[in-house]
């Protein structure tokens, strides 16, 4: 989604009013009740919010020049990978094997089977539905790699094995995270 994104894509940016702030940080909270203890930190109360709108329907929201979460059309908060590496245990993830990093890294998607090998992990029962955001982790690697959202569900994953269990919506070294000072 952000592979060859750059601020040329950038169209407007406007303040967002403290009733809107209010509304996204509890749809932010809905999406990932994890995040209730640090909340406070990801979107302060008395910081300003600012809204990008880019090309293709797409909105990105920063703090402080940093952009924290992403979302396109009125579909469901992304956490951007800045803010997964800050709160890495608050939100849903998966890992996949060693072979899979150079692909991922590249912007390819992830397919199942580089989530059921021996390096990859997916939770057990009752594990994630389709559609959900989860950030992905490496074998081997402290930090996660990527950002996407799953095509099916973790339970699917492990009885298909085949085709792409991940989309992917943003990785280390894409447009996003090469955007600064938003």
């Amino acid at each position: 989604m952000f592979k060859k994104f750059t601020k040329e894509e950038i169209h407007s940016r406007a303040n967002i009013k403290s009733s809107v702030q209010r509304s996204l940080r509890a749809k932010l909270l809905a999406q990932f009740p994890d995040l209730e203890p640090v909340i406070d930190d990801v979107v302060p109360k008395k910081s300003q919010l600012v809204q990008v709108k880019c090309a293709n329907r797409m909105s990105l929201y920063g703090v402080n020049g940093e952009v924290i979460f992403t979302q396109h059309f009125d579909e469901d908060l992304v956490p951007t990978l800045r803010l997964v590496h800050k709160y890495p245990d608050r939100f849903p993830s998966i890992r996949v094997d060693r072979g899979a990093i150079k692909f991922i890294l590249s912007g390819a998607n992830i397919m199942c089977p580089g989530l059921t090998s021996k390096g990859g992990k997916i939770p057990d029962a009752p594990g994630y539905e389709k559609d959900q955001i989860v950030a992905i982790y490496a074998e081997g690697k402290e930090h996660a790699l990527a950002v996407g959202v799953l095509t099916m569900s973790t339970e699917e994953i492990k009885s298909v094995n085949k085709g792409i269990g991940v989309n992917l919506m943003m990785y280390l070294g894409d447009g996003l995270w090469s955007l600064t000072d938003v």
